[in-house]
């Protein structure tokens, strides 16, 4: 149980920075009216998607099987749990969640478009959301702890 909590831990350094690099990167080329790249910033984009994917994999698993996850929500209900629990078993999980559908949405829409301004707009826009999400329900607390 242990060796997975830290596994999410610390991969999700690696998932933020990708998704901050992909965001940037979208952003850099609506702005300077870039060719959208095969090498560049397909991969980045797809790297970023299927990192974040794992990351929600091994969240939902720990969720599942943790004691601050689903049995917290049984054992104290919704009214019985203090904000840092109340933050892990429910906040954190949904939150994240939907940055992972914004994020999907991001890719499955930018694959649509043909001209790079749209296809970064896309990228940028959602997968930007995404991050906004994930970087206001990390249980901050706890990282530097």
């Amino acid at each position: 149980m242990e060796i997975l909590q830290n596994i999410h831990s610390y991969f999700a350094y690696a998932v933020l920075a990708i998704l901050i690099l992909a965001v940037l990167n979208a952003i850099s080329g609506l702005m300077g009216n870039k060719m959208f790249t095969l090498e560049k910033d397909y991969r980045m984009s797809l790297f970023a998607l299927i990192l974040s994917h794992i990351q929600l994999v091994l969240g939902l698993i720990l969720y599942f099987v943790s004691s601050n996850g689903l049995q917290a929500v049984q054992e104290l209900g919704m009214g019985g749990m203090n904000s840092a629990a109340r933050l892990l078993a429910v906040e954190h999980p949904f939150i994240n969640i939907i940055a992972i559908v914004l994020i999907t949405v991001g890719w499955s829409r930018h694959k649509k478009f043909m001209e790079g301004k749209k296809k970064f707009k896309s990228i940028a826009i959602f997968y930007g959301l995404g991050l906004v999400l994930i970087l206001s329900r990390i249980p901050w607390g706890q990282w530097f702890n």
